[in-house]
């Protein structure tokens, strides 16, 4: 099965999702609210699935009102297979079909490689690179059955391309895994009509972020400026909705003639 080609469609119809139905993991607040807010406004049905399953319905009822899509809510654990496939099969069966998966969910506790424990290592590589594993296979599964093809987009990090920050041996790794997991899976995939594309941004703020740095020991008052901190060549820090437009362009027939890449997501930090 090959995927379309488009070049007589207009542009509005390539950016358009409208009669996809779409997955975001990890889609509750932050980067993945962000993501699934653009795939909403581009015309996507969707499904939030997220560990925190209140702040999940309060999102999807967000985009659905703000929209006019179909938002559904869900529990979602990635480190458990089971509950990725319940997702998967829950979006084919009650959004009638699943075309596009996005695999965010995602953790990076900050620890010094020295003092960290195997259960922290293995935790990391539980949700970043098994869970995208689970989810891609799952969605995969879906998208093979609905016989339409599809887009899976694995969020990854500038850290899939180098070592980042003292402390992040094993979001380091686990991101390396999702970038060669990102093209073997193109490879793999690709007679089925499903297209995998990988977005790897630089740091963005997001509640996440910030509680992420709270648990490492640091004091929120002593935090510089997001802005002066993490300021991007091209003269400004990433904001979520940065990565969510390159989502949604992976996730269009914008880029009907892409697999297997991994784009950067870095205002040129990594020029």
């Amino acid at each position: 099965m090959s995927t379309a080609e488009v070049s007589n469609s207009s542009l509005a119809e390539l950016v358009s999702l409208r009669g996809r139905r779409a997955v975001v993991t990890g889609g509750a607040r932050g980067l993945g609210k962000a993501i699934a807010s653009r795939l909403a406004e581009a015309g996507a049905d969707l499904v939030i699935g997220d560990i925190e399953e209140g702040l999940a319905a309060s999102t999807a009822g967000e985009l659905a009102e703000r929209y006019g899509v179909r938002a559904l809510s869900t529990a979602m654990d990635v480190t458990d297979a089971a509950s990725v496939a319940d997702v998967a099969a829950r979006a084919a069966a009650e959004l009638g079909g699943l075309e596009i998966w996005v695999n965010n969910a995602g953790v990076f506790p900050a620890v010094p490689l020295l003092e960290m424990s195997e259960e922290t290592w293995d935790q990391v590589f539980a949700v970043n690179a098994r869970g995208t594993f689970v989810g891609a296979r799952e969605a995969a599964r879906q998208m093979a059955a609905g016989g339409k093809g599809g887009v899976i987009v694995n969020v990854v990090s500038t850290a899939g391309f180098r070592g980042s920050a003292p402390g992040l041996a094993a979001y380091v790794g686990s991101k390396h895994a999702v970038r060669g997991l990102t093209r073997e899976m193109a490879l793999e995939l690709a007679p089925l009509g499903i297209r995998v594309l990988g977005v790897a941004p630089s740091f963005v703020p997001t509640e996440g972020n910030m509680l992420a740095a709270v648990a490492a020991g640091v004091d929120p008052d002593d935090m510089p400026p997001t802005d002066l901190m993490f300021t991007a060549p091209i003269g400004r820090g990433g904001v979520p909705d940065d990565i969510a437009r390159i989502v949604l362009f992976c996730a269009s027939d914008m880029s009907a003639f892409m697999t297997g890449s991994t784009l950067l997501a870095d205002g040129g930090t990594m020029a």
